[in-house]
């Protein structure tokens, strides 16, 4: 049978079970795993399992790579210790997220250049086809990926090149097409050893020399490293430094939620933060949800806070619950609440505030709940959060720094990192609470995916969590150790105190994906969408005649 057979063939069990077996070991190429090598060859396998003269079946098997590959990476969302929320999310965000695959897999056998469709007798291409061909499964990779990161709000979670976030030589090219530019090379070359793996099959042994389909992937693949060496071992000029105090207290979820045990939380996080003021850092940092009231709004707090610093002549920035008054098109007025941010001043004045931008769906608001109202049964949410509307800059002044704060999982969107470092700072600061998943792999998933947003913006990120994982990245990547200054591991509570560099550079000197964003991701999902339109009428033109 041929590629072009239109009969309509079951999904053979087997194969769904070979192409959920592929998922899995795509899964592994990232935290707790950390078998990164894995991410190189499982696009390829994905294919090699969805082969099939049925483009039903070519469909069906990359759902079903795409379903437990999500399935495995995404064990932690049943952590959350709400009822029934966690497995339904599990399977739904899953499901969701094998169409991608699924469609990956269905468009590139559909466009495979060859009427030979089976491993008895490996399909002959020349070799300007087979580039043709990987570099169009790269393309919509990462242009689906692209996709995948803003659709519906956007899911950016496990993109296929944040699996590589500790291969340093090769990531710097994020600085250039964010993390769709490592997707992409993997991909050129999982496919490219495909064809290979096919050259290899149909050859006689005399015949068999250096595979033509891994020349130019090969080549690439060496000029990114080259180019990331020579970044990463470039010495960076001297510059003036800030010393910052992070506390990650390390409270579990249910804990925060207690009302009656607010008072004891924040007198805990006012401990840790006397430990760490005696080691006199220029700031003071603590991470999302660890004030238990909004420091706006509570005379206690503001106090507490006032006599925590007054000493220390530290600024401070810390998470705390916000609310406003909107004034209502129709007359009238309502109330909105944010997950804020705010920077005090060694008096505990206040100096700036940051009102979250990206909110987590069913986390800290539900879709559709003005005409659905049923959907909060299902969510721990209460009133809602509203989002923020706007970026915004601190800045202290000794040392002078500017910084730009992010909060939660905001640090997994390169178009919102992007967008706070569209003013002249030194540093990204993220302050988050990752205690929903208990020590799982989602704090290390999470951790590995911002520091692309270092190397995409060239400027460092600090990250100051609740329980994991607290550190600090270089511009380049390079992460600090998570575990340092904490009691008992990442996981623990504790202090970390770091020497960040304060580098400001101006517009000119920005890294080119900080200077014209996603330009990379949404250019290969155009090229991949016009490639198959001309082919597809191709296709119906050669059959016609």
């Amino acid at each position: 049978m041929t590629i072009g057979s239109t009969e309509k063939l079951a999904v053979p069990w087997f194969k769904l079970a070979l192409a959920g077996a592929c998922g899995v070991l795509w899964a592994m190429a990232f935290p707790h795993w950390n078998l990164s090598g894995l991410g190189w060859l499982a696009p390829g396998l994905v294919l090699l399992c969805s082969l099939s003269s049925s483009r039903r079946v070519c469909f069906w098997c990359g759902c079903a790579s795409g379903l437990t590959m999500s399935l495995t990476g995404l064990y932690w969302l049943l952590y959350m210790p709400v009822t029934g929320l966690p497995i339904l999310g599990w399977i739904a965000l899953s499901l969701y997220l094998s169409l991608y695959t699924g469609l990956w897999t269905w468009l590139c056998w559909k466009l495979f250049p060859s009427t030979s469709h089976s491993l008895q007798t490996p399909p002959k291409l020349p070799w300007l086809k087979q580039t043709g061909w990987s570099l169009f499964c790269a393309a919509s990779w990462a242009g689906l990926e692209t996709l995948q990161s803003h659709l519906f709000t956007g899911f950016p979670w496990n993109l296929l090149g944040a699996s590589q976030s500790e291969l340093l030589v090769v990531t710097q090219l994020a600085s250039y097409t964010g993390v769709a530019g490592i997707s992409f090379l993997m991909v050129w070359c999982s496919t490219s050893l495909l064809l290979a793996v096919f050259d290899f099959m149909g050859q006689s042994h005399s015949n068999r020399g250096f595979p033509r389909a891994l020349f130019l992937p090969a080549v690439a693949l060496i000029g990114v490293s080259g180019y990331g060496w020579r970044k990463l071992t470039t010495p960076a000029p001297p510059s003036a430094e800030i010393k910052i105090a992070m506390v990650q207290p390390s409270f579990p979820q249910t804990l925060i939620w207690d009302s009656s045990a607010a008072d004891a939380r924040l007198e805990r996080m006012l401990e840790l933060s006397r430990t760490a003021l005696a080691s006199k850092p220029d700031l003071l940092v603590w991470p999302e949800s660890a004030a238990p009231y909004s420091v706006r709004f509570d005379t206690q707090t503001q106090q507490a806070v006032r006599t925590l610093l007054e000493k220390s002549q530290a600024w401070m920035v810390m998470g705390s619950d916000d609310a406003g008054i909107e004034d209502l098109k129709g007359g009238g007025t309502r109330t909105n609440y944010y997950n804020s941010a705010f920077l005090l001043d060694s008096s505990g004045g206040f100096h700036g505030g940051y009102a979250k931008r990206q909110l987590v769906i069913f986390g800290e608001y539900v879709p559709l709940a003005k005409w659905l109202p049923f959907l909060r049964w299902f969510t721990p949410v209460g009133h809602g959060f509203t989002s923020g509307d706007k970026r915004v800059a601190f800045a202290i002044p000794t040392p002078d720094a500017r910084f730009a704060p992010l909060i939660c999982f905001e640090d997994m969107f390169a178009r919102v990192a992007r967008d706070q470092a569209q003013s002249e700072i030194d540093f990204l600061l993220n302050i988050t609470n990752d205690g929903w998943f208990d020590e799982s792999a989602q704090q290390w998933q999470h951790a590995a995916h911002a520091t692309f947003r270092a190397i995409e913006n060239g400027i460092p990120l600090v990250r100051c969590s609740n329980n994991g994982i607290t550190c600090w990245i270089d511009k380049h990547g390079r992460m600090s150790d998570p575990a340092a200054g904490l009691s008992k591991g990442a996981y623990s509570e504790g202090i970390q105190i770091i020497q960040v560099p304060l580098d400001r550079s101006p517009p000119a000197e920005w890294t080119f994906y900080r200077r014209h964003g996603e330009i990379f991701g949404w250019s290969c999902l155009g090229l991949a969408a016009v490639f198959t339109l001309l082919s597809t009428r191709s296709l119906r033109t050669s059959r016609d005649q």
